[in-house]
């Protein structure tokens, strides 16, 4: 007989994500995502000002701040018709690049980690390395306090957790460090942001810092020392946990998804943003390998499951947010998003799939590891590369245009600063945790209607109108679990990096509550 088990709510992500999964027989053969916040964002827009809307957005959580101040702008500036200099552009790149240096190491040392590991197995390493035996006496200490927060209470490991002592303390060491590094990487973006979090640079038409050679000396001497970190100790430790010891979940493709993959394409790589670092465009289930060129007229949102006023799929340009929490049959605040109808995965590993990532796709033949909760760590990890790479790029770029004029590039478009008195406009754009989209409608030179789309919203979206589950529904049915440690389910949650966007929390006091880190 299957038995239902509620994670509420699911720790280790940002905001309040609930789960309710079925299980027969070891099996997950059913899963509802629930969001249980109203973001309510979209209602405190409507009638302002949308110059209001970069920093208003930015507040909707304090993890992807710049992407959604940035995406903003790009939203109205497409209603303007503005045009963003060439060196605002690298100064957003850079602000924003590195809060993804920020983001993908600490997703997975502090989200993603303990999941796999027996963290105990440090009790039992025998080597002499005098860092890792500091510590070893530090963690093991904490045991015998009784005091082992962050690191405890979590799920129990099970036969697919990492025992090897060398691998988790050299795990732990890196988990530490990365806790510095994430500073650092902070500061980076705080430099050319004015502070963080909620940057204050970003604004339609431009940027408001124009960065001295002394700022841009620290923000390199900065990224120098992250890029050593990413280089020397997250990039390997995922290629070697994902591809060793957690090489059978990687190989079974475990938590696999829809096997639909969407991108927007970010980063411009020219002045007229034809070329991205991160290139757009659908991959369907229906023809795995084909990349489709994006169009954004097949984007629509369905309301079938959710806690808003009922209507027919719309683009979101044409729909509201009319709360409605007596619907029947609905389960969640969050909306589903389809592209063509299709349920269909964002982030890490719809972009590296979309690229078609040379590098990963490599790492994934040679392996054997099939798209899933291993393959997104992998594609993390990937572009996380591919991102240091193009910051040093940036910075020679921006370098060089400020020594070639004889006066300060410009940084702003100043004729396109006051809004326009009707108008509708699109950013599109990609943040650590996927394709992040921002629909705006100006009327009277005021916003009239205000939709986000980010990323989360499409991978923890509900059933559809066709009663087609979201992608981490589906992801989890089919997961081993044990009931009473449902470690395997978390660990497919983590894999997708969940932010559910900051708001009112409301929270049904009958639910069974397990509370886990």
């Amino acid at each position: 007989m299957a038995k239902r088990i509620v994670v509420d709510p699911v720790t280790r992500i940002e905001g309040h994500l609930r789960i309710e999964v079925e299980i027969d027989r070891g099996v997950v053969t059913n899963a509802w995502a629930q969001g249980t916040m109203y973001r309510g964002i979209e209602d405190i827009l409507r009638g302002r000002d949308p110059r209001d809307a970069v920093y208003i957005t930015e507040r909707v959580c304090g993890v992807c701040v710049a992407s959604h101040g940035w995406t903003s702008a790009m939203a109205v500036e497409d209603a303007h018709g503005a045009h963003v200099p060439r060196a605002a552009q690298l100064i957003r790149n850079l602000l924003t690049g590195a809060l993804w240096l920020h983001d993908h190491p600490l997703h997975f040392y502090h989200l993603s980690a303990l999941d796999y590991l027996d963290v105990m197995a440090i009790d039992h390493y025998k080597g002499k390395d005098q860092e890792l035996l500091a510590v070893k006496n530090k963690i093991m200490s904490l045991v015998k306090a009784g005091d082992t927060a962050p690191l405890t209470p979590r799920y129990q490991p099970d036969r697919f957790s990492i025992g090897d002592p060398e691998i988790v303390i050299t795990a732990l060491a890196h988990y530490l460090e990365a806790l510095k590094v994430q500073a650092k990487a902070k500061k980076m973006s705080a430099i050319l942001g004015g502070k963080q979090p909620h940057q204050s640079s970003i604004v339609v038409g431009g940027v408001t810092i124009y960065p001295q050679k002394e700022q841009l000396d620290n923000f390199k001497e900065i990224l120098n020392e992250v890029v050593a970190f990413i280089e020397t100790k997250y990039v390997p430790d995922v290629v070697n946990i994902c591809t060793g010891p957690l090489g059978q979940l990687g190989r079974a493709g475990v938590g696999a998804g829809s096997g639909s993959y969407l991108a927007y394409g970010g980063f411009p790589m020219d002045d007229l943003g034809n070329d991205k670092l991160f290139k757009g465009g659908f991959i369907s289930s229906t023809s795995p390998g084909v990349v489709q060129e994006l169009d954004i007229s097949k984007i629509t949102e369905a309301v079938a499951s959710s806690w808003y006023r009922d209507a027919e799929p719309a683009n979101p340009w044409q729909e509201s947010s009319e709360i409605d929490l007596d619907k029947k049959g609905a389960y969640t605040f969050v909306k589903s998003p389809r592209y063509n109808g299709e349920v269909t995965e964002v982030g890490p590993l719809a972009r590296m799939m979309v690229m078609q990532h040379q590098p990963l796709l490599n790492l994934m033949g040679k392996y054997g590891i099939k798209p899933g909760s291993v393959a997104r760590h992998l594609a993390r990890a990937q572009e996380t590369l591919l991102m240091t790479e193009a910051m040093y790029r940036w910075l020679d770029e921006l370098e060089q245009l400020q020594s070639s004029k004889a006066s300060r590039p410009a940084i702003h478009d100043q004729e396109h600063w006051d809004p326009p008195k009707q108008g509708q406009g699109v950013g599109l754009n990609e943040a650590p945790r996927g394709a992040l989209g921002h629909w705006i409608n100006i009327d009277n030179h005021v916003i009239s209607n205000y939709q986000l789309v980010v990323p989360t919203t499409w991978n923890v979206s509900p059933r559809d109108d066709h009663g087609l589950a979201g992608p981490i529904e589906r992801a989890l049915i089919g997961v081993a679990a044990d009931p009473d440690n449902p470690v395997n389910v978390v660990r497919v949650i983590r894999s997708f990096d969940p932010c559910m966007a900051c708001a009112v929390h409301l929270i049904d006091a009958d639910g069974v509550r397990m509370f886990r880190i």
